[in-house]
């Protein structure tokens, strides 16, 4: 028996919906394997602010240094759009990033065959689809300095800087081509070198770590490309390893992939295993309290905590089988609802994960 401390931050909008089902699911997967969870919940995002005035409690910090991982829901709203950037509920984001050095993300895009009628994208397309794309996250266009806003000629203007450093370029190219190892063996790089200079240094020490992957294929693609190109033949790709921008946008872009950004899961790591694990989902205020968000994204993420800070690869399947069942069985939330199917709420949801997973196997 395994035990570990799970910081909770629920967040704002479906977020405390979404993380109440993982935490089910992974109650379920103690149980059934004999592992101890311990929960401790905290205020992140709009919500901190609206309790403490700020959106990342120095509390809430506390909880996350003293635990083994953190399973986070989602943070954001328009009700605190006009707030300076530093209270922005987005601000807690980049700062547990930044603060932990979380500065590898790893956002898996995998189709699941039951719902390949789900995404928009021809079945002759989709078919097969099985990425996952390693972003670097605690640098370049959203960290950069200056970030401001100046007056010059009698009108604002406002900068934000694209850095990255040789180091940090590497760190993450190494992510990238140790999981390829494990999988297909290729890599597709992502940068725009014709036209930025992070760019071209971000495509040289790429080609550097290469050399230590002989067995890996290393290809470069533009983003422009890229972003065509995931739409075009997503089979193609293995592991995609980009910046912090590009990642952000080809990830959300894959979402269409699976069907739906309610399905897509990701882990923020740092070289110690330890993790945030969110989905890549936003707070969609607008369902937020009505009970049809998807917790599916939110549950892989527990899957995937599992698997990259605990090393309980066989609780993670078990996780990933139980969706694949449920989904099998016709099962749906709304946003990956289609004719014929079992129309289920964001709770409903949880349940029939965690019934599949409370069944003995054979």
């Amino acid at each position: 028996m395994a035990e570990f401390k799970i910081a909770v931050l629920p967040g704002d909008g479906i977020g405390k919906e979404v993380v109440r089902e993982a935490v089910r699911v992974l109650q379920a997967i103690g149980e059934k394997f004999g592992h101890k969870f311990h929960f401790r919940e905290a205020l992140v995002g709009g919500s901190a602010y609206d309790e403490t005035g700020v959106p990342l409690p120095e509390e809430t910090m506390e909880i996350c240094e003293k635990s083994d991982a953190i399973l986070l829901g989602a943070v954001g709203g328009d009700k605190w759009d006009n707030l300076p950037p530093n209270l922005r509920p987005e601000a807690a984001l980049l700062a547990l990033r930044k603060n932990f050095d979380f500065f590898a993300n790893l956002r898996p895009v995998i189709l699941f065959p039951p719902l390949i009628d789900a995404s928009p994208l021809k079945k002759s397309v989709l078919k097969g689809t099985d990425m996952i794309i390693v972003r670097e996250l605690t640098s370049g266009l959203y960290f950069g300095k200056p970030k401001e806003r100046r007056k010059a000629n009698g009108e604002w203007v406002a900068i934000d800087s694209m850095v990255y450093s040789e180091s940090e370029i590497r760190r993450i190219a190494e992510v990238a081509f140790k999981i390829a190892m494990n999988r297909r063996r290729i890599v597709h790089s992502v940068d725009k070198a014709n036209i930025l200079e992070t760019s071209r240094l971000w495509r040289e020490v790429v080609n550097e770590v290469a050399k230590d992957y002989q067995e890996v294929k290393l290809y470069h693609f533009y983003v422009d490309n890229a972003a065509m190109q995931i739409i075009r033949n997503p089979r193609q790709f293995d592991v995609i390893l980009t910046e912090n921008t590009f990642g952000d946008i080809l990830s959300d872009e894959a979402a269409m992939l699976t069907g739906s950004i309610g399905m897509l899961p990701s882990a923020s790591i740092r070289g110690d295993g330890f993790g945030m694990y969110e989905p890549v989902h936003g707070s969609a205020p607008d369902i937020a309290g009505k009970g049809i968000a998807n917790p599916i994204a939110t549950i892989l993420s527990s899957a995937m905590m599992l698997r990259f800070s605990f090393q309980l690869e066989k609780e993670a399947k078990a996780i990933e089988n139980a969706v694949l069942r449920v989904l099998e069985k016709g099962y749906r939330t709304q946003d990956i609802m289609s004719r014929g199917k079992i129309l289920l709420s964001t709770q409903e949801m949880g349940e029939k994960i965690v019934e599949e997973l409370e069944k003995k196997e054979g």
